[in-house]
């Protein structure tokens, strides 16, 4: 067992001098931190006296804050480290070399090259003997036969060329991938208070002694004992697998962990442990505890890590939770493929197999020839003494078959795509697109739908109140302070700046004559804002009533739609002020202020009596309305738990219209995507005249369409059945037309967004993409296709389940991401079409040429460089394309849209054709056209002649011309378009051709051939310009006529949707058989864990799967970290298979939903408030500490 103890910190030497200085130290607060709940209390009572001893121990200020003093900063770091966990140390790229070498085709390639080599130098006696069947060689021939041994050397040298050149990309590729997390590293910030003030601090900067500020949706960066909290609730699920959100407070539980989200509520923590001192940091620490260990779980689980080893709180859906799953842990499905990387793989599978089903016939025939002409038809007898020349002969056949295998398989596919994607990655920055998983820039071009957000993402996130209805009076301007009677502005006052979080506040602009700043929730904002214009001060109320004297806050959450703050009224009693969505407020009014300030009654029918002479008229403008109100308690204090009692009988002090106006440059992004052919739908917590009258503004929908605007409650009616299930095909019939979708929770929006992407009705399947910026959306952005977290306004646990964040939460940013992703589609699709019409010219020519002539008219090593300029070079050059805006003119391809489309099929069959004529007419009878010596049925080690130079270097012209012909694959005629654009396509055609001609120039004996004469150049580049006047050629014959084209390269089939995880093993056992070092990396970047496992909410064998150690892996799969969120392999559908579907679907077999982050399962209790008995045992059976079952683990 290793004692994490041992691995304190690395600063333990200088802990000796400091410590005295305060009043703890490491170990204990590390000790602390690992008790729970009641224990924890009675050690920070007996052994510290309390918090507030604990912080004067600890020498910082409960309300102040740390001094923020450098020096004390420095001496913090040094006695209780720094708040940083490590990272992974990356790969040498002396073993990204190994890596690269462990490729199939290069291992039999080299072993082909030593073999030619050692016989090479071998000088059998029969040498000279006509017995063999050799033709006699004449004296010039002595010298050349010295130098057999160039070829085997020449085939390992390009070998090398290849492996170093993958080397070096991946080594690339990594350096990329870590400035990348180093990035999100750097954004992440959290809110401390130091010198009395919030000041926002990267969290690598956090000590010890720090007071911390937590909010709903934040993802704790250090361990901390609680202060003060308001209703706090926290989902430990990444740290104990218990998926239900635990309650923080001073009396039953303070303990803030490190890697946990906060869920609803806020506070204020004392940091007690940061770093590998936390609880994050001391799993981790446990995970690196032995390499040799590391090493064998790595191969357990079959990971290629490679990356920093993220310790970010994984949420608990995302294990499989099954205490049989986990014995078979390498066998979890990973998660479903991108749609691209599907498409991909299949398609190289088939090549592959094609390639070796060639290269294997060509070997075959050639043996059979020379058997056959050698021994059957000139009756030779076998000798001895010329074994080691037949053999010799044998190797050179092999090495042909292997050369056609190589040129077969593509192996520049993977290197396409990663250059493609880091290229498209390391742009999309620049457009305000931090892309976290690869894949999803490549998914996001074929976008078929958008559900999108409104605050913030369509409108400016800048609100203001605009328009009152106070007293019975309806102001369409902010009203004057005289206008309104004082008891009733103290009212307003009062309410607004007391019930509204804390941290959200007004601050002077940054630039004179600029726009106050808004920090903090923009709705509370505009409310503040809304008392600084009526010249009133909030400061004056907050100071007078500090958060700490706050008796009782129902902080606002998905459910509630609204917040509730009590205080202790001077004169005895509680006085609660609410604020929230006008009709949910106004149906728990019975009271209302009239224009003196008194108390009326307020009737149903005076409700709707406003609603539609006040609300509506609000809303249709664009407005969001909401309404203030309070209640006393003057007789004893009521059961505060009992929510639905205590927010009834309110009195409405006012109601407010809240305006975001619509940011300048949505419409237009919005008409882009219509006319890309995507669908935007907004799903809005707001109500539905607010969202119609703004999507209307943004274009969403236009009058005269025919669509739906529905509210959460009407679609929930509409698609699910009598015993409250989802049923697809009621959906089916909605989601088409829906565009609008208001007054939605969260479980509406992940409930639309699986429905789409589930949905089989009309000609394609979708792909969608969402934005989400809360930490409700989480369930959402998980399970898009695409995932967009707001930058800005979006909490941390919305960034995590997101793909691509958008720093700037610009709606036009999508439409970027959406041009980018169909430029990478597009980028592999031409690749695609220039190395296939290599591969088949180049299999077909070594094929037939092997058969008709015994020998490849295209040698092994001139094979390896056109396989390394189609590969390497041309990857770089045709993945490198700039965007255009008229990617944005044609449809999305969606999931079943083959790779390679009948009309590349047409481009690549095309130059085939003209290719293989060319260089067939060359082969038998190229020696009359230039009239010089045959070079066919060479002996063995003749020296290269002109006619296969020629040969030779016609085709990689032609090669080289087809290229800028690749550069367009939708049939345009103009393949010149934007060429200067893109310097790299430039420069690597430029490249080649100038290495081409120093190759036949001088390459000499290592690449089989001899100087040209000036008329045979000009015969080559003419052969090779006539490429691009052939693709004029093929432009102009219709597709259609074309009946016989078959696609290449589909995705998933509906048919093959249906198959389970067996399905997804033969996915693996195609990938086993592509093995091409990196396998399409994407998935290349997973880290140590696996997942981690969920508990499961009633499992009978749970009390034995704690008493029995976990499998070895449950360690890795135990955690991740608040910092990186690079997180590969979330495995975005959970898998389950029929049985427990049923189970899903009925919940009183056991309840075994598989929750989302902060989801809310149907039948779960909706206020959170009571915990269900039997699940509450369940918390209880734990041990104390979660460590304890995770030490017994390793």
């Amino acid at each position: 067992m290793t004692n994490p103890t041992e691995h304190a910190l690395p600063a333990n030497s200088m802990v000796e001098s400091h410590e005295g200085d305060f009043g703890c130290t490491v170990m204990e607060l590390r000790k602390l931190m690992e008790l729970r709940s009641s224990d924890g209390i009675d050690q920070i009572n007996v052994h510290y006296g309390g918090v507030m001893n604990l912080c004067s121990r600890l020498k910082t200020n409960p309300v102040e804050g740390l001094s923020g003093n450098p020096t004390d900063l420095e001496k913090r770091k040094q006695v209780f480290g720094q708040n940083f966990i490590p990272p992974k140390k990356p790969k040498t790229f002396l073993e990204l070399v190994w890596e690269a070498l462990q490729d199939v085709t290069l291992i039999i390639l080299e072993i082909a090259a030593i073999i030619s080599l050692v016989l090479s130098f071998y000088r059998p006696p029969g040498e000279e003997n006509e017995q063999c069947g050799l033709p006699v060689s004449s004296p010039e021939d002595e010298g050349e036969a010295e130098a057999g041994w160039i070829e085997g050397a020449a085939i390992l040298f390009s070998v090398i060329i290849v492996v170093l050149v993958t080397a070096f990309n991946d080594w690339s590729k990594e350096k990329q991938f870590r400035g990348l997390q180093n990035r999100i590293e750097k954004e992440q910030k959290f809110s401390v208070i130091r010198n009395g003030h919030i000041i926002q601090l990267p969290v690598a900067e956090i000590v010890v002694g720090d007071i911390a500020q937590i909010k709903y949706g934040d993802l704790l960066p250090a361990d901390g004992i609680l202060i003060q909290g308001n209703d706090l609730k926290i989902d430990e699920s990444s740290l104990t697998g218990e998926s239900d959100h635990v309650k923080k407070s001073l009396e039953r539980d303070p303990m803030l962990l490190s890697g946990t989200h906060v869920m609803e509520g806020s506070g204020r923590m004392v940091v007690t442990a940061v770093g590998i001192n936390s609880q994050t940091g001391i799993i981790f620490t446990l995970l690196g505890a032995s390499e040799g260990e590391e090493e064998e779980k790595k191969k357990k689980a079959k990971t290629q890590d490679g990356v920093a080893l993220e310790i970010q709180p994984l949420n608990s859906q995302e294990g499989i939770d099954n205490e049989e799953k986990e014995k078979k842990v390498t066998k979890l499905p990973k998660k479903e493929k991108s749609v691209l990387q599907g498409k991909l793989t299949r398609l190289a599978v088939q090549i592959g197999k094609a390639g070796l089903l060639m290269s294997a016939i060509t070997v075959l025939i050639l043996i059979l020839y020379f058997v056959i002409e050698n021994f059957v038809i000139h009756r030779r007898p076998w000798l001895a003494e010329c074994t080691p020349i037949y053999i010799q002969y044998f190797v050179k056949f092999f090495i042909i078959g292997i050369t056609v295998l190589v040129v077969a398989v593509p192996e520049g596919l993977p290197l396409a795509v990663t250059i493609s994607l880091a290229y498209s990655v390391k742009k999309m920055m620049k457009d305000n697109n931090l892309v976290r998983h690869l894949d999803a820039c490549e998914t996001m071009g074929n976008a078929t739908a958008i559900c999108s957000d409104k605050t913030g993402t369509l409108t400016m996130n800048r609100m203001t109140v605009v328009q009152a209805y106070i007293g019975d009076t309806h102001y369409h301007q902010i009203p004057s302070p005289d206008a309104l009677v004082p008891k009733v502005l103290d009212l307003i006052v009062n309410s607004i700046a007391i019930n509204s979080a804390y941290t959200s506040k007004i601050l002077p602009p940054e630039k004179e004559g600029g726009l106050p700043r808004q920090v903090g929730n923009k709705t509370e904002c505009a409310l503040l804002g809304f008392v600084t214009d009526l010249k009133q001060d909030y400061h004056a109320v907050r100071n007078e009533v500090p958060e700490e004297k706050l008796y009782k806050v129902y902080t606002f959450n998905s459910v509630r739609k609204s917040m509730s703050t009590v205080i202790e009224k001077p004169s005895g009693g509680y006085r609660m002020y609410s604020k929230g969505a006008s009709e949910i407020i106004l149906r728990k009014c019975n009271r209302i202020l009239d224009k003196k300030g008194e108390v009326m009654p307020f009737k149903n029918k005076d409700r709707d009596e406003m609603v539609r002479t006040v609300i509506e008229p609000m809303a249709s403008e664009g407005l969001r309305t909401i309404c203030i109100a309070y209640r006393d308690f003057n007789d004893g204090e009521p059961t505060w738990d009992n929510e639905s009692e205590i927010l009834t009988e309110l009195t409405c002090i006012a109601v407010v219209g809240i305006e975001d106006p619509v940011r300048p440059e949505v419409p237009e992004a919005i008409a882009k995507c219509k006319r890309a052919g995507i669908t935007v739908r907004m799903v809005t917590g707001d109500n539905i005249n607010t969202a119609r009258a703004i999507a209307t503004k943004c274009g969403i929908v236009t009058p005269g369409d025919d669509f739906l605007c529905l509210e959460g409650k009407e679609f929930n009616r509409l698609i699910r059945n009598e015993k409250g299930e989802v049923e697809q095909e009621k959906l089916d019939k909605i989601w088409p037309k829906l565009r609008v979708l208001a007054r939605s929770s969260p479980t509406d929006k992940h409930t639309l967004v699986k429905g789409i992407i589930d949905s089989t009705v009309g000609e394609q399947r979708q792909v969608v993409a969402v934005t989400g910026d809360g930490t409700n959306d989480g369930p959402a952005l998980k399970k898009a296709d695409v995932g967009f977290a707001m930058g800005i306004a979006g909490t941390d646990v919305a960034k995590e389940a997101s793909d691509i964040i958008l720093t700037d939460d610009n709606f036009t940013s999508i439409v970027k991401a959406v041009m980018w992703g169909r430029n990478v589609y597009d980028s592999i699709s031409k690749f695609l079409q220039f190395q296939l019409t290599v591969n088949v010219v180049a299999v077909i020519v070594a094929f037939t040429g092997a058969c008709i002539t015994q020998d490849s008219p295209l040698k092994a090593v001139q094979m390896l460089w056109v396989n390394l300029i189609m590969d390497t070079f041309a990857s770089l050059a045709l993945a490198t394309e700039p965007p255009t805006e008229s990617l944005l003119k044609r449809r999305p391809y969606g999931r079943n849209k083959p790779l390679i489309s009948r009309t590349m099929m047409k481009n690549i069959l095309g130059h085939a054709v003209y290719q293989l004529t060319v260089i067939f007419f060359l082969v038998f009878a190229g020696e009359r056209f230039f009239d010089i010596d045959s070079g066919r049925k060479a002996p063995l080690h003749s020296p290269p002649s002109q006619h296969y130079t020629i040969i030779f270097n016609t085709f990689v012209l032609m090669q080289l011309f087809n290229e800028i012909n690749s550069r367009k694959i939708h049939g345009e005629r103009n393949v010149f378009a934007g060429i200067f654009r893109n310097l790299i396509f430039c420069s690597v055609v430029l490249g080649t051709f100038i290495s081409q001609i120093l190759i036949v120039e001088f390459g000499g004996k290592p690449f089989s051939c001899t100087k040209l004469t000036l008329s045979q150049w000009f015969w080559c580049l003419f052969i090779g310009i006539g490429e691009l006047l052939w693709g004029q050629i093929i432009s102009t014959i219709p597709t259609q006529s074309l009946k016989f084209l078959k696609e290449a390269g589909h995705g998933t089939t509906k048919e093959e949707i249906t198959k389970d995880a067996e399905g997804l093993d033969e996915i693996d056992h195609a990938e086993m058989e592509l093995r091409r070092g990196q396998i399409l990396w994407f998935r290349g970047l997973n880290r140590i864990q696996t997942q981690i496992k969920v508990v499961k909410a009633f499992h009978s064998s749970l009390h034995e799967s704690i008493q029995k150690p976990k499998n070895q892996n449950s360690i890795h799969n135990f955690m991740t970290h608040p910092e990186f969120a690079i997180d590969e392999e979330v495995p975005r559908t959970p898998l389950l298979d029929e049985h427990e579907e049923e189970n899903l679907d009925n919940p009183t077999s056991g309840t075994r939903a598989l929750l989302l982050d902060g989801e809310v399962t149907p039948y779960a209790n909706k206020n959170n408030n009571a915990v269900d008995s039997s699940q509450v045992q369940i918390v209880a059976s734990h041990s104390d500490s979660p460590r304890h079952s995770l030490e017994t683990s390793v």
